[in-house]
């Protein structure tokens, strides 16, 4: 081959290759390792903590252009306080009403970046049929890949405080507080 046909070749392998983006990775939630759980105020006198036991959903992240997004939904009626008792009132209307709401949603296409970990994610919590805007702070973030499976999962803790009023979850209020605390456990497995 003619050196000057091998240099036009490998210039424009070059320049077709400039314009070639990369897919930002994708992870598909793992519910056996994913619980998002939360703590709320009983008469002041003790904190009650319950976690919802199914969630699924995705999250995209592109650690080179620093974006990303993330659409969880949790199953309500999974709601789970270790109590059957408080299990059952916290499915009925004046609680979670998982008759007409049987899924609360979390969607953000805004995270940011500490270099390529993912610090905070802006998005909408979607609870009791009301949207509002809720950042989680992710904590901690990892990944590995896995040794069972072989695939990349990455894992986090990521938490939030919001007011269950803003949602029209008005049960005990004045005598219990509003303020809802979250702890986020979550591992996902790349697509």
């Amino acid at each position: 081959m003619n050196i000057k046909y091998l240099i036009a070749a490998l210039a424009a392998s070059c320049t077709l290759g400039a314009g070639v983006s990369y897919a930002a990775d994708t992870y598909k939630i793992d519910p056996n390792h994913t619980y998002p759980s939360f703590e709320a105020d009983h008469m002041g006198i003790s904190l009650w903590r319950g976690k919802f036991n199914k969630t699924e959903g995705t999250v995209t992240l592109d650690r080179a252009k620093k974006t990303g997004s993330i659409d969880i939904t949790i199953d309500t009626s999974s709601i789970d306080f270790g109590h059957e008792g408080m299990n059952a009132h916290a499915k009925k209307a004046d609680i979670f009403d998982v008759a007409q709401f049987p899924t609360a949603t979390f969607k953000a296409n805004s995270i940011a970046f500490n270099g390529d970990v993912p610090v905070s994610a802006q998005g909408e919590l979607t609870l009791h049929g009301v949207t509002k805007p809720l950042t989680l702070t992710i904590n901690r973030f990892k990944c590995i890949i896995h040794p069972m499976n072989k695939r990349e999962v990455c894992g986090a803790d990521a938490s939030a405080t919001f007011q269950r009023s803003d949602f029209g979850i008005n049960f005990g209020l004045p005598k219990f507080s509003p303020e809802v605390k979250l702890a986020i456990q979550v591992e996902a497995v790349k697509q």
